[in-house]
């Protein structure tokens, strides 16, 4: 049982101030680990990277790489054992050339030891790099505009753009937006630099390009994905291609399936990456691992007999040529644990508890390191046996620790209304007791793809819990690790089975006597805020709802969202397939609404308009319902600077005191 906060108050602002671990590299020798850390700036507004070197030995405490500094970030290690990273520090070389300090993150390498040197320079910055596992050759990712004929050329164009202070584009066949960042009209392509060359630029990426990319062991390939586009929303292409010239040997695709998480396998003839199939009308979202045989194009199913999803996450391989063994991470039952695939196709769960990510190889394949995290646990560096089932992890020491929380966290279980097992977590503050039981807030989760099965920084569910609040984190229908019965029966029925499901796992935890059934709330961001918003239409059980950028027309929603396509093959064309948005937009029931709510929303989302909460917020005010909306222009689907965050739970934390406890209403200083 973990103690409160000494400054139980205060804990969202610690939870906005911490350092959060983002990145692991082992080095080809298995000798040296490092670890991107992401930290407040002294502004307190933004996050900058540095990097540090964890003591693999166990005993010593970690450090950071020498001469590493703010903006280092995305560490990779060279087949030489040079350490590679992303970094926007200035560049001190005279000998570097005229345009060499350009905006954005250039291309660094350093020995053990040693000043770091400047290595490949792109203008308006580079986005992404891979690394040849035994050749001198570096894949990266960085903007390119349509009609320029070399880096010269763009660099001259983007200059002339700024001079003219021009920012428009004009789009064709192509999206607009991605999340919550207008696209275009630079377009990210892959380059490919040899031993120091000139570099090689093998093809664009497509304005919505993730900068996925691969590199075979012996640098003779690249592979990188290029993005969807109106045309084809649900289709994505992977291109591998000669990495000497940029010339295409194999495009590969699938109607109705994209790829992400490309990696060669250690003899460079197979291309691992996982496949997703785009959920529709009338067939379930899904994802499994591939494998394309990289002289022929041929395609095979990894995972054929795995009931749950290799994802989020990237497959880590064996660096052993020949050996095809791998490891990944996928949800299950509220954990994201480390999986193992036997070259036969035996999958092994080597992790009993918590969720993982960033996993590294040693050289030999006997052991892994992660960033191992929980929902009562941020990340945390951890050492693990590759072959062992169901293991606890060995932690090292590193940046992010965030212990003592305050509370303890447990599980909840019940019965959905078709009989489905039902089962989510239950954070309880300190003090709950059934002499002293406390206030419940539900959160639902977004996506509607996804689980709570590790840390979030966001709608993290231990502010609450320092303010005395219990916590319900739900896994409704949707929800990823439940296999796929999970996701037939809640397809097509976005308030329907889903929220059913939360409703019956809140009942679940209110049988507890330890909890208020009389002071409860719901909150709720994306997919989660539209499960507020369905709530406010069907029940006042709630004191209070918070909706963060979430859904409420859905009719409106599927012409303004970025995904519009993708939703329209989950709902139907609105004009002539009208049920489902009948039976699932929230709008439609407005009237029924009484419970007090606040909106919470960024100006720049492009996942879900703002249009949303303003006809929602413009609803609540003609029917009379208490409404607060905090709105971010700045942001977008996400509140990512550390102040805003601090902000909302602020606000949120204000909001259910007033309307759950009954305390007066305390309006943020800064609002």
């Amino acid at each position: 049982m973990t103690k409160a906060s000494a400054d139980a108050a205060a804990f969202h602002d610690l939870l906005a101030a911490q350092p959060r671990p983002t990145a692991l590299a082992l080095s080809p020798d298995g000798r040296r680990l490092v670890l991107s850390v992401q930290s407040v700036d002294e502004r307190g507004t933004a996050r900058v990277s540095t990097l540090w070197e964890v003591d693999l030995s166990g005993r010593g405490e970690s450090r950071l790489v020498d001469r590493s500094g703010e903006g280092d970030s995305a560490p990779a290690f060279a087949a030489d054992g040079t350490l590679w990273f992303l970094s926007d520090r200035k560049n001190t070389d005279t000998t570097a050339g005229e345009g060499s300090a350009g905006q954005g993150a250039s291309l660094w390498a350093s020995s053990e030891g040693a000043e770091a040197k400047q290595m490949v320079q792109h203008p308006w910055g580079i986005a992404a790099f891979t690394i040849a596992a035994r050749a001198d050759t570096v894949a990266y990712t960085a903007d390119f505009l349509p009609g320029a004929t070399d880096t010269a050329a763009y660099a001259a164009a983007r200059r002339e753009r700024q001079n003219s202070m021009v920012d428009a584009a004009l789009y064709d066949e192509t999206p607009a937006a991605d999340w919550g960042t207008a696209l275009g009209p630079d377009e990210p392509h892959t380059f490919v630099v040899h031993s120091g060359g000139p570099e090689v630029r093998a093809g664009s990426q497509g304005p919505a390009g993730s900068a996925d990319m691969a590199l075979s062991p012996d640098g003779s390939s690249v592979a990188y994905t290029r993005g969807a586009t109106a045309r084809t929303p649900d289709t994505n292409t992977v291109v591998i291609a000669d990495a000497a010239t940029g010339a295409p040997r194999h495009i590969l695709s699938r109607p109705g399936h994209q790829y992400y998480g490309l990696a060669f396998t250690a003899d460079g003839s197979k291309l691992v990456c996982q496949r997703q199939l785009e959920e529709t009308y009338d067939t379930d979202w899904g994802v499994t691992l591939v494998a394309f045989d990289v002289r022929s194009g041929e395609e095979t199913d990894l995972l054929p007999e795995f009931d749950n999803w290799p994802w989020p996450g990237r497959a880590v391989l064996s660096p052993i040529p020949g050996d095809t063994t791998l490891w990944f991470t996928g949800d299950e039952q509220g954990h994201c644990p480390v999986f193992r695939r036997d070259a036969d196709g035996t999958v092994t769960r080597l992790t009993a508890s918590g969720g993982y990510d960033s996993l590294c190889v040693t050289p030999d394949g006997t052991t892994l390191y992660a960033l191992r995290n929980a929902i009562d646990s941020p990340p945390r560096v951890v050492r693990l046996d590759a072959v062992t089932a169901d293991q606890e992890p060995d932690f090292l020491d590193a940046p992010g620790d965030l212990h003592p929380l305050p509370g303890t966290l447990t599980e909840v279980r019940a019965e959905a209304d078709d009989g489905f097992p039902l089962r989510g977590w239950l954070v309880l503050p300190e003090g709950a007791s059934p002499e002293h039981p406390a206030p419940l807030v539900v959160v639902p989760h977004g996506g509607p793809q996804g689980s709570w099965s590790t840390w979030t920084w966001s709608w993290n569910p231990w502010p609450f819990a320092a303010r005395g609040y219990a916590v319900l984190l739900p896994d409704p229908a949707l929800s990823s690790g439940y296999g796929p019965r999970m996701q037939e029966r809640g397809r097509g029925e976005y308030g329907g089975q889903p929220y059913r499901d939360v409703i019956a796992l809140t009942d679940a935890a209110l049988a507890r006597a330890e909890l208020d059934a009389h002071r409860t709330a719901l909150a709720g961001w994306s997919y989660g805020g539209y499960l507020a918003n369905r709530a406010a239409t069907r029940t006042d059980r709630f004191k209070a709802l918070v909706s963060a950028a979430g859904m409420w027309n859905l009719e409106v929603f599927q012409a303004d969202t970025d995904l519009h396509a993708f939703f329209r093959k989950i709902f139907g064309d609105p004009r002539t397939q009208r049920e489902r948005y009948e039976a699932n937009s929230p709008h439609l029931d407005a009237a029924r609404m009484t419970t007090p709510m606040l909106l919470v929303h960024g100006g720049r989302d492009h996942r879900v308009p703002m249009g949303q909460s303003l006809s929602l917020h413009s609803d609540l005010q003609r029917l009379g319902v208490p409404v607060r909306f905090l709105h971010f222009p700045t942001e977008g689907h996400d509140i990512e600077a550390p102040h805003h965050l601090r902000l909302v739970y602020e606000t949120v934390l204000s909001f259910l005191d007033h309307h759950v406890l009954g305390q007066e209403w305390r309006r943020p200083s800064m609002l």
